[in-house]
């Protein structure tokens, strides 16, 4: 019998993505600038934690908005980070639903299969539709980010539909 999953987030999770939000704000959208600059994210510690405490009784899953095309540099990040493997769920190109849209629709795929016991997201959205869904989630507050960076990640998640 299969362990529960525990589904992680990336950036605002696990990553700090604050470096680069900055090709975003004010108007900018460097999309190839800000997701060039990914492999560079810092770890956010308390979010490494909770995976490694939340790996010992359950199997992790990652579930991110980054686009499909950065699942190399994503794996790799995960794996130099010391995080334990487990499926990458990345948008697929072309695909700028809302993050919430997008995130409900994964984690109801990967609940298909499995039993997701709980999901782990920065983004109040996300996490108010997943609630709404019926799914125990934990809100990350962990990351810090200036009111315009809150903003611009707001922005590329809802209305950009980029990560």
């Amino acid at each position: 019998m299969s362990r529960p999953l525990a589904v992680f987030d990336v950036d605002g999770v696990l990553a700090d993505v604050g470096h680069r939000v900055h090709h975003l704000e004010e108007g900018r959208h460097d999309w190839r600038a800000f997701f060039a600059a990914a492999k560079d994210d810092p770890p956010l510690e308390t979010g490494l934690a909770l995976a490694h405490e939340l790996a010992t009784e359950h199997d992790l899953a990652y579930l991110t908005g980054r686009p499909e095309g950065l699942r190399r540099v994503t794996r790799r990040w995960l794996t130099g980070h010391g995080l334990p493997p487990g499926p990458l769920v990345m948008r697929p190109a072309g695909d700028y639903r809302p993050a919430r849209v997008l995130k409900l629709a994964a984690v109801r795929r990967l609940a298909a299969d499995r039993d997701v016991e709980i999901v782990i997201d920065d983004d109040h959205e996300v996490v108010r539709t997943l609630e709404e869904a019926g799914f125990a989630v934990l809100q990350a507050s962990w990351a810090t980010h200036s009111r315009g960076q809150g903003r611009a990640l707001r922005q590329a998640q809802e209305e950009d539909g980029r990560t």
